[in-house]
């Protein structure tokens, strides 16, 4: 793989560690893309040897959209746990400002949310209105201490979510890197987030997640319910969207090896085609991802 739009020419991604599978395919679909002109970052480790299995410009700061909502569950969490917010406080919708990028409570009839179905909304579905209301309650300072006291220095949540972005808003919602979301994730699942409790609960929310369309296609999960999966699959994910991104994050678990990873990929968004190029990419991960851990 080649990172692109950068000057001095481009880089091959490294290979560590990856004793089982070499991700011929993916290197190969990463590739195309990155000679197409898209940003393209990818991070793999391996869990249980705690090893590098693949990486590509995987500490460039890129663009990663609603993938942002990640350290403000982990705040929210963290908040409920030391008590400075109380997961039974009642949200009014009417108090916020209208966004309807993403989610389902602009659809529904409930007025008022608690905050801790505010929390599942945004884990679960991308909820936009949900996102911006948990922001409200902790605030961005309190995000950014957070993502600093957890060593996540590239990452950042900039704004809240809009229909639309002035010139005096933030241009995006969120920055990180693929190596920080990778290591991120790995730190949910192994208890290393702020601590185990609130690990567990941004696990938890995180493991609802409905949007299996990209990197997650592969494992053949219901996206509607796969928390305890028969076939012994550990999925925790989260994607993120915007104009002319694409991103996810998370981790899988199968008999054989356990996994944390991320994608990033930042394309012209000027055609289907060039949108389902980038889509492909993911899903060529997800099924090598898959021979990895079973």
């Amino acid at each position: 793989m080649r990172a692109s739009g950068r000057e001095g020419g481009r880089r091959p991604a490294r290979r560590t560690g990856a004793g089982r599978r070499s991700f011929t395919s993916t290197l190969r679909a990463l590739d195309d893309l990155a000679a197409s002109g898209a940003r393209v970052a990818v991070r793999i480790d391996d869990l249980d040897r705690g090893t590098t299995v693949l990486a590509g410009d995987d500490n460039d700061t890129l663009p990663v959209g609603g993938l942002g909502v990640v350290p403000l569950l982990v705040e929210v969490a963290a908040a409920f746990e030391d008590g400075r917010l109380n997961p039974l406080d009642i949200v009014d919708r009417s108090a916020l400002d209208p966004v309807a990028v993403a989610g389902v409570w602009q659809h529904l009839k409930a007025p008022a949310l608690p905050l801790i179905d505010v929390a599942v909304l945004a884990a679960s579905v991308g909820d936009a209105l949900a996102a911006n209301a948990l922001l409200e309650r902790v605030g961005l300072p309190a995000v950014r201490t957070r993502l600093e006291a957890l060593g996540l220095g590239r990452s950042a949540l900039l704004d809240r979510f809009r229909d639309r972005r002035g010139p005096d808003d933030a241009p995006r919602v969120a920055l990180s890197s693929a190596r920080e979301l990778a290591s991120l994730f790995a730190g949910l699942v192994n208890s290393r987030i702020v601590d185990p409790r609130v690990s567990a609960q941004v696990s938890e929310w995180l493991s609802l997640n409905t949007d299996l369309s990209l990197v997650a296609s592969a494992t053949g999960l219901d996206p509607f319910a796969h928390e305890n999966d028969d076939h012994g699959l550990l999925f925790v994910n989260k994607t993120g969207r915007d104009d002319g991104v694409r991103a996810e994050a998370g981790v899988l678990a199968g008999p054989r090896a356990g996994v944390s990873y991320a994608l990033i990929v930042c394309f012209d968004d000027l055609s289907i085609a060039h949108r389902l190029r980038a889509h492909d990419a993911f899903r060529v991960l997800g099924l090598e991802l898959m021979e990895y851990v079973f």
